[in-house]
């Protein structure tokens, strides 16, 4: 989801294990010329979706952590491409939690369909995250450091 620490554990676990640090959205907005809000305003929600399932399924990447956009999850061939070369990780973050952390959501780029809340936004994603993760971390009580420790220990790093 957006606002779980996608970018700012990726980054410092990136530097723990000596990886590179790819952040598809900015991947997008660079190969777009847009910021992600530009996009949707331009394209639409499902017009971003297809770029964005695009650019994802087509990444290449080695010794890499990849944090994709939160509306990955509804591209099948990113997905299926994520999981060819790498471990899909669900940093998985409550509702409450998440309300907490998230401001203006057009402003971050989120795709939300015509009268979408978060919750429903939430909901609809949670059961995606949770079927194609290979590795759940509960980010509950957890701060970045205790989500990277979290995490480490069930990657084996």
């Amino acid at each position: 989801m957006p606002g779980a620490g996608k970018s700012s554990v990726g980054v410092i676990l990136a530097k723990v294990l000596g990886y590179e640090f790819i952040d598809t959205d900015l991947v997008i907005q660079h190969r777009e010329k847009r910021l992600l809000r530009e996009i949707i305003a331009d394209e639409g929600n499902e017009g971003f979706l297809a770029i964005e399932n695009e650019v994802n399924a087509t990444l290449e990447a080695d010794k890499s952590v990849i944090a994709p956009g939160g509306s990955a999850i509804y591209g099948k061939e990113a997905m299926e491409h994520f999981k060819e070369i790498g471990t899909i990780v669900y940093l998985k973050l409550s509702y409450e939690d998440l309300a907490k952390r998230l401001g203006n959501l057009k402003g971050r780029g989120v795709v939300l369909k015509e009268g979408q809340t978060l919750k429903d936004l939430y909901d609809e994603r949670s059961k995606l995250y949770e079927q194609y993760a290979e590795i759940t971390v509960d980010e509950s009580g957890r701060d970045i450091q205790g989500t990277i420790l979290a995490l480490r220990e069930q990657i084996g790093m």
